[in-house]
């Protein structure tokens, strides 16, 4: 057999290879830690830690520069990273992106933390810019969610009760019985640090740099872009204005 005959059959077998992102769709890589609430238990403040938090934060930034997006949403362990229609880095080949995104944030919370942590990744796709905004509503709801279910539980758990205990103590709560529970312990939900509740946004800023002409020794100045990090992101309604800019802006 010929190599380059037997090299095409042999790449006959690499099935997903030639998956690639829909032209003219909007893009968005979300990475998750793997096995996080074992990694976190014993190594982190429950139910929020600033030290994991600033961690979720560098490996956010570092898969924004690194994969050329367009604007990074973090919550608890997962990150979204926005990319535009045009946007064709490594021929929008599916399985590159989710290997490498994976691989990014891996690489980046471990240099962080200074401890091996793995992350996975999936695509999401949109047609157009109203579904972008609905996914980051999306995203932040469920970090609102997230945030009063752990407070609730570790609450409980941090006063004796056991898993089950806190579990059970939960089991069917609405949002207005979660948020009384952690006020008779003194805790206002809405009074929290706002990434906590509603998640943290990166996003390129543009930003005129001062610099001397070596040729002609005058003061020049250049626009230069450098990331963002909006800790005190809005919510809901203000939500989406804030991302709509974003796509028209950024």
């Amino acid at each position: 057999m010929e190599p380059n005959e037997f090299e095409e059959r042999m790449r006959e077998g690499e099935l997903f290879h030639a998956l690639r992102l829909l032209r003219g769709a909007w893009c968005v890589l979300r990475v998750d830690g793997r096995g996080f609430s074992r990694f976190t238990e014993s190594r982190y403040e429950k139910p929020f830690d600033a030290k994991l938090h600033e961690q979720m934060v560098r490996t956010a930034s570092a898969l924004l520069e690194e994969l050329q997006g367009l604007y990074a949403y973090t919550e608890s362990d997962e990150v979204s990273v926005l990319f535009r229609p045009e946007w064709t880095l490594f021929d929008r080949e599916v399985e590159k992106l989710v290997s490498i995104s994976a691989g990014v944030a891996s690489a980046a919370f471990t240099h962080a933390a200074g401890e091996p942590a793995v992350f996975d990744s999936r695509v999401w796709m949109g047609v157009d810019e109203a579904a972008v905004v609905d996914y980051f509503r999306w995203r932040q709801a469920d970090a609102a969610r997230c945030a009063l279910n752990g407070w609730c539980y570790w609450t409980l758990r941090k006063e004796g009760q056991s898993v089950e205990e806190a579990g059970r103590a939960l089991h069917g709560k609405s949002v207005g019985e979660k948020n009384e529970l952690l006020f008779q312990r003194g805790i206002n939900f809405n009074e929290l640090p706002a990434w906590q509740r509603r998640g943290t946004g990166l996003r390129w800023e543009r930003y005129e740099k001062e610099g001397v002409d070596p040729r002609s020794g005058r003061t020049v100045s250049a626009t230069r872009r450098r990331l963002h990090v909006d800790e005190a992101l809005p919510m809901k309604e203000a939500y989406d204005d804030y991302v709509r800019r974003l796509l028209r802006e950024g």
